[in-house]
């Protein structure tokens, strides 16, 4: 007999067999190592595309991805990689430290001080990493 395990267990198993058959790399894939490979979109890019590119009068796109910071925060930061980018593309867009801390510090009123917390703990891991990579 097998011990009894929960359908999440179960499905979770089959999940990691199913990735091993199709590429057995994938049971080591690590997402920040993927987001090495990605590199962060220019701030002439990032205006075209995500900044006044809708309206001229509108919403520049350090503006647009401070608002993306909140909405993820608001949402529980659970999605990690994404959320990381985020932070490291507000900051090529012209967004400060002190800008990305305060925009997540502000969605605990909203989102909980769990939530904030974590979106805390996201940014500063990819500010970290950044002060690294520029020290190197």
């Amino acid at each position: 007999m097998t011990d009894a395990k929960t359908p999440f267990e179960l499905m979770m198993t089959q999940a990691q067999e199913m990735a091993k058959a199709f590429n057995p790399s994938l049971t080591s894939f690590d997402p920040k190592g993927f987001e090495k490979m990605w590199p962060t979109m220019g701030k002439d890019a990032m205006e075209m595309w995500f900044g006044k590119g809708l309206s001229k009068d509108g919403l520049d796109s350090k503006t647009r991805l401070l608002l993306t910071l909140a909405g993820m925060t608001m949402q529980g930061a659970q999605a990690e990689t994404p959320f990381r980018m985020t932070v490291r593309h507000a900051a090529e867009a012209g967004a400060t430290k002190d800008e990305i801390a305060e925009t997540i510090a502000q969605m605990s009123m909203f989102a909980g001080i769990p939530a904030m917390t974590r979106a805390m703990e996201l940014a500063r891991e990819v500010m970290e990493d950044d002060k690294k990579d520029d020290e190197t």
